[in-house]
C-alpha cells in the first residue's frame, strides 16, 4: 500500500499540484471539518459509488486516523484503481479545512 503523510498532501496543495482526495469518514465527522478539495464518499458507500471514479486518476484516501482509508485503498486496489493512503488522517492534518 502506497502511503502519504498529511504534510506531503499539504505541500502538494500549496504547490497547486493536482491531488484527488476522497474522504471516507462518516457524515457527522465530515460536518465537523473537511479538507476543502476532498470529495466525501463514506467507506460504507464506496463499493456502490466506484463507478463515479476514473481508473486513470490516482486518488488519495482520507479518514480520521488512516485505518478506514487503508481499507478503502485495499478495496479500490482490488478493483484496479490507483490509490494512496493518507496515514495519520485528519488527526494529523494541520492544513486548512472547511
Amino acid at each position: 500500500m502506497i502511503e502519504i503523510t498529511p504534510i506531503e498532501v499539504q505541500e502538494k496543495l500549496k504547490m497547486n499540484k493536482t491531488i484527488h482526495l476522497i474522504d471516507v469518514r462518516e457524515v457527522d465527522e465530515v460536518k465537523e471539518r473537511k479538507i476543502a478539495q476532498a470529495i466525501h464518499i463514506p467507506l460504507g458507500l464506496l463499493e456502490f459509488r466506484m463507478h463515479e471514479l476514473d481508473k486513470d486518476i490516482e486518488y488519495t484516501m482520507v479518514c480520521r486516523s488512516g485505518g478506514r482509508s487503508g481499507r478503502a485503498v485495499q478495496l479500490l486496489e482490488a478493483h484496479g484503481f490507483k490509490v494512496v493512503n493518507m496515514v495519520g488522517g485528519m488527526n494529523d492534518w494541520e492544513g486548512p479545512v472547511e
